[in-house]
């Protein structure tokens, strides 16, 4: 069974490229993603891991936690990871799960969970449901999921916008409208009365329709 939005996310114990994880106790009282592709040593995972480790000090200044996982083994995660220094310019400097027993792929429905067979011998086709991402938070739960087709990489700069995004609910009571980037205006959630909004919005906000309630970005 797939794991939903606002589910608590399976815990596990789990070899990487940087030793053993006991995932619950690694995300600790912060954020992580948990990302996923089908396949070592293929070109678009090649850019996307590349992409990841540009980005990483973005993720290390929302106190977010960054793993990899396929069901490829630790040796060839280490291996492979020299591939993608080379292309991308970039040094992965996050765990890769070695899941060659396809058991965390399964705990969190990205196969089925009847699938099995050598993970050596499994192709990208045979993973292709393989590529998910999830954003966490620090109560364990689930926040963002994304899953994309193989041929697609993934835009890991949006995954910065929804994790700025979530953090502000979080924090600070607020949604963000369609496209909304860091240090734009945002809404008052509904769940916030006027009265409440009143104290913590002392210069007030524009309200172009009563249930629609825009407020500069909370510091």
């Amino acid at each position: 069974m797939s794991v939903q939005l606002g589910d608590e996310v399976p815990d596990f114990t789990a070899e990487t490229t940087q030793g053993t994880i006991n995932f619950h106790e690694w995300i600790g009282d912060g954020w992580a993603v948990l990302f996923s592709h089908p396949k070592d040593f293929t070109p678009v995972c090649t850019t996307e891991l590349g992409s990841v480790a540009s980005l990483q000090p973005e993720f290390t200044k929302r106190n977010c936690k960054i793993v990899g996982l396929s069901v490829d083994s630790v040796d060839d995660h280490t291996g492979w990871s020299k591939d993608i220094e080379e292309v991308t310019g970039h040094a992965v400097g996050y765990p890769l799960i070695g899941d060659t027993d396809l058991t965390v792929a399964k705990l969190f429905g990205m196969l089925e969970s009847g699938a099995s067979g050598n993970a050596g011998v499994r192709t990208a086709g045979d993973n292709a449901t393989v590529r998910r991402l999830f954003v966490i938070g620090p109560d364990k739960k689930v926040k963002l999921t994304l899953t994309y087709p193989m041929t697609t990489g993934r835009n890991f700069h949006e995954v910065l916008r929804v994790l700025d995004s979530i953090q502000l609910t979080a924090d600070h009571k607020v949604a963000t409208p369609a496209n909304w980037n860091q240090g734009e205006d945002v809404i008052i959630v509904p769940s916030v009365s006027n009265e409440e909004a009143e104290e913590k919005y002392p210069a007030g906000w524009s309200s172009p329709k009563p249930y629609l309630r825009i407020v500069s970005q909370p510091e």
